[in-house]
């Protein structure tokens, strides 16, 4: 088996969906797997539902838009659209039915049973589109197969039950099934965190042996820098596992972190290509040389913190006192992105995703002089060179780290 996956913007309308169908035409889809996404911004918008709900607004009104977004796009994609739309319809009918009935008070829970609609219904529309053109394929609801905790919205894979469902699955024919879905050992659904969709295609992949695993993109494959903030990057034709998962640690954002471990373990190339050209040869990742070419790879992360606490006894800062320190960005779940350290102080740069921040710094008062930097940038630049640098604003540089082929530079926003 071969194993495809398709982000969002890949099926966010019509002429998408239709591309996806040519491109399969195109590379062939004997003995495939597909794992497709919700469709544009549908997550978006079902979080927006979920946010409703528990402010007592009218959640219905956006599931609504959401609705009618999907069947314009089914009118479009078929002559005779009925089917389709009935199918569409049944899908956001039944998360009106869950939060009306719906009794538990956790975010999360609740979240996991609203947000998977999007995926469950794009791949509804996609097997049938490619149906109705003779693409013969088989649609599987990804709950019977991907199993996990009951860890909502990060959902823990149970790997021995998921490999054994998956092998239950024949190797030959065209599946289409969901990214970011699993469920419980209840059948209550949980999504494996956001981007997760990559990870699905990894663990299908794990689980068949597959010959290769590709993630389709509108990029033409791994670029050494996100275009978005970097001028002049260049396509890396080859990166090792280990090379793409140190990317992946440092913030890189084509590759999802939890992605390449299982295909590692099994030797698995990973490729990722355009979907817009699916014929050029795009990026792969595999064992082999670190990278190729061999140039500096540049990652911005934003949104960040540079948090500096020092002794105010001016005792040194010992394992006993790291110890606690880290006990407590953990029970925060604040990520350390980079950390330096003296005798009598430590320097943190921390991603605050849950908003908790306040709540470390307010505990580290009692025992630290903290100084506190918010919404700065952090610059990692792997395998760097003497001018790499020029692409940072040093000017406004706060903090510089260099570990062995790593540079790292905070720097004001």
């Amino acid at each position: 088996m071969k194993v495809f996956k398709f982000g969002g913007a890949s099926v966010k309308d019509a002429a998408g969906v239709r591309n996806v169908a040519d491109l399969l035409q195109s590379v062939g889809y004997e003995n495939t797997c597909v794992i497709v996404s919700a469709m544009g911004k549908t997550t978006n918008a079902l979080e927006e539902v979920v946010k409703r709900y528990f402010e007592n607004d009218d959640f219905e009104k956006t599931i609504g838009g959401v609705k009618e977004q999907h069947i314009t796009l089914a009118t479009e994609l078929f002559e005779n659209p009925t089917d389709a739309s009935n199918e569409i319809s049944q899908f956001f009918d039944d998360i009106v039915s869950f939060l009306r009935r719906n009794k538990s008070p956790n975010y999360s829970y609740v979240y996991d049973q609203v947000v998977c609609c999007g995926e469950l219904i794009s791949t509804k529309i996609i097997s049938m589109y490619l149906n109705s053109i003779n693409i013969k394929n088989d649609w599987l609801d990804v709950r019977d197969y991907i199993k996990t905790d009951d860890t909502y919205r990060e959902g823990k894979v149970n790997w021995s039950l998921t490999e054994e469902n998956i092998k239950k699955l024949s190797q030959t024919g065209l599946f289409i099934t969901q990214g970011f879905l699993g469920s419980d050992s209840n059948f209550f659904t949980t999504t494996l965190g956001r981007e997760g969709s990559d990870y699905s295609a990894a663990i299908f992949a794990y689980c068949f042996n597959a010959e290769s695993m590709t993630i389709w993109k509108d990029v033409p494959g791994v670029l050494n820098a996100d275009p978005r903030y970097f001028e002049e990057t260049q396509l890396l034709n080859h990166i090792s596992y280990e090379e793409a998962i140190e990317l992946a640690y440092y913030g890189a954002s084509v590759i999802h972190p939890k992605t390449l471990q299982p295909l590692q373990q099994k030797e698995i190339p990973f490729f990722v290509k355009s979907f817009i050209n699916p014929t050029e040869n795009g990026t792969e990742v595999a064992k082999g040389e670190a990278l190729s070419p061999e140039v500096p790879c540049f990652i911005l992360k934003r949104e960040q913190h540079l948090v500096r606490l020092s002794s105010k006894d001016f005792s040194f800062i010992t394992e006993d006192k790291l110890s606690g320190i880290f006990n407590q960005l953990y029970d925060y779940q604040i990520k350390v992105n980079l950390m330096q350290n003296s005798a009598i102080s430590l320097s943190l740069c921390l991603e605050d995703k849950y908003n908790n921040l306040d709540k470390f710094v307010a505990d580290m008062n009692e025992a630290y002089k903290v100084q506190e930097e918010n919404d700065v940038l952090l610059y990692t630049i792997r395998h760097f060179d003497d001018n790499s640098d020029k692409v940072v604003p040093t000017e406004k540089e706060l903090l510089r780290q260099t570990v062995r082929q790593t540079l790292q530079i905070v720097v004001k926003a």
